[in-house]
C-alpha cells in the first residue's frame, strides 16, 4: 500500500496465506506452544531467583537464555496469532524492523549466552582450581552485559541503516518480518535507480564465475 508520494506504508507478509483452511487450528496449537514456552522459562527464572543455591555463574547464564527466550518469542508469536485471526496479515515498516530487530538480537543474544557457558564448563573442568577465582560475580555480570550488548549494538546499527533506504516492494513472502528481507527490497530499489551499476556488478558475477568454472575444469583434468 503506497500513498501519494509513493511511499510505502504498508507491508504484505504473504506467507500466512497458505494456511487459510486450517487457521483456527493452527491459531490453538500455536497458542499452546506459547503458553508452554512461557509456562518453563517463567518456572525456570523463578526458581534461580528465589533458590540462593542456584546463584552460580551456569544458572545465572541459564536464567539470561531463558530471558532471552521470552524476549525472542515475543517478537513472533503474538504477531503470529494475530495474523492467524485476521482476514490480511499487514504490518508497518516501522513494525517489521522492530520485528526483524527483535528475532535477529534474539538468535545473536542465544549465540552469545550459550558461548559464555561453554566458557564457563571449560573453566570448572579444565581449570578447577582457579574457577572461582576466574569466575567472579562482578566478571560474570560483566560477561552477561556484554552478551546482550554486543548483538543489540550490532543489531542497531542494521536497523538504522535499513530504516533510512526507500522501499520500492510490499511484499513480505514469510510469516514474519527479517532484516534480508527488508534488504532485499532495498537493493532492489537501489538497483532500479543504478541499473549501470546493477549491470557492471552481474558482468563482473559473470566474468568471475567463469573463471572460476575455467579453473575447476582444468583442476579436474589434472587430477584425471
Amino acid at each position: 500500500m503506497k500513498d501519494n508520494s509513493s511511499v510505502i506504508t504498508i507491508l504484505t507478509l504473504s506467507g500466512v496465506s497458505g494456511t487459510k483452511n486450517y487457521r483456527l487450528a493452527l491459531f490453538l496449537l500455536t497458542l499452546l506452544c506459547y503458553c508452554v514456552i512461557w509456562l518453563v522459562n517463567m518456572t525456570i527464572i523463578v526458581t534461580i531467583i528465589i533458590d540462593k543455591s542456584l546463584h552460580q555463574p551456569m544458572y545465572v547464564f541459564l536464567c539470561n537464555l531463558c530471558i532471552n527466550g521470552l524476549y525472542g518469542t515475543a517478537g513472533f508469536y503474538p504477531k503470529f496469532l494475530k495474523d492467524l485471526l485476521s482476514a490480511s496479515s499487514v504490518i508497518s515498516p516501522s513494525g517489521c524492523l522492530l520485528q526483524g530487530f527483535v528475532l535477529h538480537s534474539s538468535a545473536c543474544a542465544d549465540f552469545s549466552i550459550l558461548a559464555l557457558m561453554a566458557y564457563d564448563r571449560y573453566v570448572a573442568i579444565c581449570r578447577p582450581l582457579v574457577y572461582h577465582s576466574v569466575m567472579t560475580k562482578q566478571r560474570v555480570c560483566v560477561l552477561a552485559f556484554v552478551a546482550w550488548l554486543v548483538p543489540f549494538y550490532l543489531l542497531s546499527i542494521s536497523t538504522i541503516t535499513t530504516s533510512t533506504s526507500r522501499l520500492c516492494g510490499s511484499r513480505i513472502p514469510k510469516i514474519y518480518c527479517i532484516n534480508f528481507l527488508v534488504e532485499q527490497e532495498v537493493s532492489r530499489c537501489h538497483n532500479e535507480d543504478h541499473p549501470l551499476i546493477d549491470n557492471s556488478s552481474r558482468d563482473v558475477f559473470f566474468v568471475t564465475g567463469w573463471r572460476k568454472q575455467l579453473w575447476d575444469d582444468r583442476f579436474l583434468d589434472s587430477c584425471i
